[in-house]
């Protein structure tokens, strides 16, 4: 594939390429020597399951994968002793090596959900990490000023602030950024928050002599809530290992803005595609709950198999028509005058609620749901595009229908 044809497909969901002409630089050279490209991206065995979230990167391994590159899936089982500061305003309690095996044998297993195995290449960094003496990781400090660390946007802010940052801290970015001059990384993916790390990679190999590696930046995928970054401890999250009824119905309670996004960044639909989409999503033609479950499908399809994806979707149907709602539903027609609406607000002017205030209680009570499905964000926004089933405790429904 030419390079401008490989570009078109590296650029897809990516927020920064560093630098982009080095990439294409790279990418020709390939091409024109028949050697594959190095492709890495590391990821902490924190937890003990990958999450759509993770897979933002991971599918974009796999692209590298089917342009012909060679992909080292990197578990920092030393670095996940230390832990990422990434974002973080305080020291984060370091794992056990025990935790950190354990979670890496489960992340291999998962792994290959999405990657081929016979062109995948794990690699643990504890394999030239842990050789490394004291001597060697004091000149490695030694390539890095304290100036320059504060220079992370958390650094500094816990610095200004007051808070304790360790010296361990520190030599994260460091270690990382050895990583990749321990591979001979060509090409380095990860989130838009692991950018200042994955610049030190860079520096360090110029330090070893060797051609900086291209980074590629992806954007950090939402959770369930829509607002924070997808995380197993903040329970926003759909594990690729969960049951498939569960990611099903995970990906049918997300907000129509939530599930556009999820479509462009793990989706396999072209990009034409997922534009018609957004476009029939707005101007009503195609059902936001339609679209749902076409994405549900393929979540669910791509790990663990499209006859599983077809009985999810079958028994969502069934909960969501047999879940006691009344054979004649109310109907509210409502005015699209703005593009969304605060759940609790939707549900005052259905006549469900008698205030926004007892809106809210009722979310967080978890007595809410949208289309049969429980929502517990009180901040939730619903889109003014098709319709929506409400429901409120055990006896009061509403059908709302947006119109122009």
């Amino acid at each position: 594939m030419t390079v401008a044809k490989q570009m078109d497909i590296i650029r897809r969901g990516a927020v920064e390429i560093l630098l982009e002409k080095e990439l294409e630089e790279k990418l020709a050279k390939s091409l024109s020597a028949g050697i594959p490209l190095r492709i890495k991206a590391g990821f902490d065995p924190t937890a003990p399951d990958l999450h759509l979230g993770h897979t933002v990167l991971i599918h974009k391994m796999r692209q590298f994968q089917q342009l012909g590159h060679e992909i080292h899936f990197l578990i920092g089982d030393f670095t996940g002793m230390i832990g990422d500061p990434t974002g973080k305003s305080e020291t984060r309690k370091a794992l056990t090596r025990e935790d950190v095996l354990k979670n890496a044998e489960t992340y291999k297993e998962q792994v290959f959900k999405i990657l081929d195995p016979e062109k995948t290449k794990v690699v643990f960094n504890s394999e030239w990490l842990g050789k490394l003496t004291a001597t060697d990781m004091i000149s490695l400090a030694a390539k890095y000023t304290v100036a320059r660390m504060l220079e992370r946007e958390d650094f500094g802010k816990r610095f200004a602030n007051q808070l304790p940052i360790s010296i361990h801290e520190f030599l994260y970015p460091l270690i990382q950024g050895y990583d990749s001059v321990a591979l001979k990384a060509d090409v380095e993916l990860g989130g838009t928050d692991q950018k200042f790390n994955l610049l030190v990679g860079r520096e360090l190999q110029r330090e070893w002599g060797q051609p900086p590696q291209a980074v590629i930046t992806m954007p950090l995928l939402e959770g369930l809530d829509g607002v924070n970054k997808m995380s197993k401890s903040l329970g926003n999250y759909i594990g690729i290992n969960e049951p498939p009824d569960e990611i099903f119905g995970k990906i049918m309670s997300v907000s129509d803005d939530l599930m556009l996004r999820y479509y462009e960044l793990l989706s396999d639909l072209p990009l034409v595609e997922v534009d018609k989409l957004k476009t029939g999503v707005k101007d009503g033609s195609v059902h936001p709950m339609e679209a749902k479950k076409q994405l549900g499908r393929e979540m669910v399809g791509r790990y663990h198999g499209a006859s599983a994806a077809s009985a999810a979707e079958e028994n969502f149907v069934r909960r969501f028509r047999d879940n006691q709602m009344p054979d004649n539903i109310p109907e509210v027609v409502l005015s699209a005058s703005e593009e969304k609406v605060l759940l609790c607000k939707l549900l005052t002017n259905a006549a469900l609620t008698e205030s926004n205030s007892e809106g809210r209680r009722a979310i967080k009570q978890g007595g809410v749901k949208v289309n049969g499905e429980k929502v517990a964000d009180e901040n939730l926004e619903i889109s003014c595009t098709g319709e929506y089933i409400l429901q409120v405790g055990k006896r009061r429904f509403a059908r709302v229908i947006f119109t122009k």
